[in-house]
């Protein structure tokens, strides 16, 4: 017993190291987290993205125009490319430039005097075997697989490892190109399905194709995306809010009935989310749905798509309601973060919040357009089952660490309860719309989301967005009954929480609205013998 109690204890106390060692970040995580000296000085402006995709041994070959305008005087510059993949060169006005490696960012050295306000350019190579996924789209990188006839089936997924795994470009979020190119070779009986329009196909004396894709609009990086395979294409036109929308479909032969019938979810998504949001963000580049050997993802205007042609989570409902088996999730839930990670993108990933917790409501929405709003609400609220509170839904700012996935069942249920709040469906809609309005095509921070919410409610929500985002704690509204009513108070909450709630006493009683602090509060109401709180605010409720 000694033995096995002592190896226990050594086990114990490893983990206990490993888990005191987890979170100290390295000079890697701060050189790809943080806005470096390298990368504050230069605007970036464009991208044109060649790439070369050779199947037969996995590797990539290419380069990447960069344009940007010079914000101020350096001559250093961070570009960042992921090992294994390696930079070949670089040049600026035709001439070659010194550059080291310093783990996954290269530093390039300038030798042309960088003037403020001047438009420059530079030509990075590169070549190499890219990070190979595990687990897609969670464990990211280049997927290579086969479709059921033996061809190529091949996609890229890197919004956690980030874009610079397969290219080299400035790879932080807080500085996204105005527009970009994207150049894809590949083998002539393939198709390649990127970002954007696809301006023409080049037949190549080296039995290639190279497939041109124009971004017309800014894009994130990990939204750039390859999509390779023997596609069946079609299309449709949308008439949206802005005028007609060009759908594209893209899925495999041998899938072409399933998906023609589930990919009908689109415009029906589209109704829901321009009415909720405001347009579709990206017209001018349209809107595709592609097929991809993992679940999904929200690449701009290509989003992908593997949930089986069913309906749910890979066939499961996650709120347990059976509603979200009534349509099918990857294409909802993806296609939200149109508006909500492509649209109106955080500036660092410590607030990745603001794509997932407005994305996952989402899906509440949606719910509520076409079944009701009490199946919206149910939709939300039976989605607190999968709710963790292991850590803050904010992560660390500065070394590309989000925060706990609870930004997704949380953050939506924050939300939900922060409509409450508000109590005006018109006014909560107008708030959403308005919000893909002033921050339409922008990188952003958690504060300026959250002080948009604050100005135009008219609530002070600081307290709200301080105990749901940046704690794990849930509110407890703690009473006890008296001989003439009840007291109540909050309890576990940050200081200054005195968010009102909506409360009935006994069973079938009337609704009441409270307005509960850290203080006790009598309220005089006779017979009480019980306290519920309406279901819609995420709270706990406990009689002392």
């Amino acid at each position: 017993m000694k033995l096995v109690f002592a190896f226990i204890t050594a086990c114990l106390l490893s983990l206990t190291h490993v888990q005191a060692q987890r979170y100290e970040f390295t000079h890697d995580d701060t050189l790809r987290g943080s806005i470096t000296p390298e990368r504050a000085w230069w605007d970036l402006q464009f991208y044109h993205l060649s790439v070369r995709v050779d199947p037969t041994d996995s590797t990539l070959t290419g380069s990447n125009e960069i344009r940007y305008k010079v914000l101020k005087p350096m001559q250093r510059m961070q570009i960042d490319l992921q090992r294994p993949m390696r930079m070949v060169s670089v040049e600026q006005d035709g001439k070659s430039l010194p550059f080291r490696q310093d783990g996954d960012a290269y530093f390039v050295t300038l030798t042309k005097p960088q003037e403020v306000g001047r438009q420059e350019r530079l030509l990075v190579r590169y070549t190499g075997k890219p990070h190979v996924a595990k687990l897609p789209p969670w464990d990211g990188g280049f997927v290579w697989s086969r479709d059921k006839k033996g061809g190529w089936f091949i996609a890229t997924a890197n919004q956690g490892l980030g874009a610079s795994s397969w290219w080299p470009c400035k790879d932080h979020l807080y500085d996204e190109p105005d527009s970009m190119a994207i150049s894809v070779t590949v083998p002539e009986d393939l198709m390649d399905v990127s970002n954007g329009r696809l301006r023409n196909v080049t037949t190549n004396n080296d039995h290639t194709r190279t497939f041109n894709w124009y971004v017309q609009n800014p894009i994130n990086n990990y939204g750039v995306n390859l999509n390779i395979a023997h596609y069946e294409h079609w299309s449709e036109v949308y008439n949206g809010e802005k005028g007609p929308l060009t759908v594209d479909y893209y899925a495999l032969p041998t899938h072409g009935d399933s998906a023609r019938r589930q990919f009908r979810e689109v415009p029906r998504m589209l109704k829901a989310f321009e009415y909720w949001f405001g347009p579709y963000p990206f017209y001018e580049d349209g809107y595709k749905l592609v097929e991809a050997p993992y679940l999904g993802m929200e690449h701009q205007s290509s989003v992908t798509y593997g949930n089986g042609f069913r309906n749910g989570y890979k066939g499961r409902d996650l709120s347990q309601t059976g509603l979200g088996l009534l349509w099918d999730f990857i294409i909802v839930h993806e296609s939200g973060h149109e508006w909500f990670a492509n649209n109106i993108t955080y500036r660092d990933v410590a607030d990745m919040w603001i794509h997932e917790s407005f994305t996952n409501y989402s899906e509440s929405l949606f719910t509520e357009y076409y079944f009701g709003k009490p199946a919206g609400a149910q939709y939300v609220i039976g989605c607190r089952a999968l709710i963790r509170n292991d850590r803050p839904i904010i992560g660390t700012y500065n070394v590309n660490r989000s925060g706990s996935g609870d930004m997704y069942y949380k953050g939506g249920n924050m939300l939900h309860t922060i409509r409450q709040l508000v109590g005006d469906d018109d006014k909560w809609r107008q708030l959403l719309r308005g919000m893909n309005k002033t921050f339409y095509h922008q990188t952003v921070t958690a504060a300026q989301i959250e002080n948009f919410m604050i100005q135009q409610s008219g609530l002070n929500l600081k307290p709200v967005f301080d105990q749901y985002l940046r704690t794990t704690k849930i509110p407890v509204l703690e009473y006890r009954l008296t001989a003439t009513g009840f007291q109540y108070r909050w309890a576990n909450t940050v200081p200054g929480f005195a968010m009102p709630v909506r409360i009935c006493a006994n069973e079938n009683g009337p609704n009441q609205l409270l307005k509960p602090t850290a203080q006790w509060q009598t309220a005089t109401m006779p017979n009480v013998k019980s306290i519920t709180v309406d279901a819609n605010y995420y709270v706990l409720c406990k009689q002392l």
